[in-house]
């Protein structure tokens, strides 16, 4: 879209999300961890075997995590930057993964196809519905996401239009069994985020049955 000024057309068409991500992708500064988020990595004995899918995958940590432990792994993010990193690190340790360059926003998920999904780091509320759709009976959804904060935060997004306010993915998720949610502050690559964290079963009823997880000093 563009406007007149001036007896001139100027253009203001603004940068897609895929140009603005595959130029932040490009910027050396612009470092990333290597590791799978804490809780994935904490539960990951105790997770459903299968096929994973990794939302916004970035340059892949979650989804090389998942390949390394042996599930199928489709991964997605709006940038072909991030992907090709991605590639290049899957190929490095010699793990397959599925790339797929897609907006979550045109992706048709199928019902029923994941043991687990795994989204980082990506405000991703309004998809939702369509994610839990696809985990499979028993499946299990693993999200972390920055949090509005009035402490001093170093990383994250710069505008609270990006982080999620207190228990907001909390109560978008109610409609499963909730395993764990937790809201603090922790430190990451850069500094400190405040993130929200939850892991969640796609299972119903009064009684059901739950993980075993190893404390922290066994």
């Amino acid at each position: 879209m563009g406007t007149y000024k001036s007896g001139q057309f100027v253009n203001r068409t603004m940068p897609s999300d895929r140009d603005r991500w595959n130029d932040r992708y490009q910027d050396p500064s612009f470092d990333l961890p290597d590791d799978p988020i804490p809780e994935l990595e904490r539960r990951i004995e105790t997770l459903p075997e299968g096929r994973a899918l990794d939302v916004a995958t970035g340059t892949g940590r979650n989804a090389l995590f998942l390949a390394a432990n042996g599930y199928a792994v489709d991964a997605i993010d709006v940038s072909d930057v991030a992907l090709e990193q991605a590639r290049q690190r899957a190929d490095q340790r010699a793990l397959d993964v599925n790339w797929r360059r897609a907006d979550l926003a045109e992706t048709d998920l199928e019902t029923d196809r994941y043991d687990v999904i795994t989204v980082a780091f990506f405000a991703a509320l309004e998809h939702l519905p369509a994610l839990k759709e696809a985990l499979a009976p028993g499946g299990v959804l693993v999200y972390e996401h920055h949090l509005r904060s009035s402490d001093q935060i170093e990383v994250g997004p710069s505008s609270d239009r990006h982080r999620y306010r207190s228990n907001d993915l909390l109560r978008a998720c109610l409609d499963l069994t909730i395993l764990s949610y937790e809201e603090r502050r922790r430190s990451v690559i850069d500094g400190t985020a405040a993130v929200a964290t939850l892991v969640a079963r796609n299972s119903h009823g009064g009684v059901q049955s739950y993980p075993l997880l190893a404390e922290p000093d066994e």
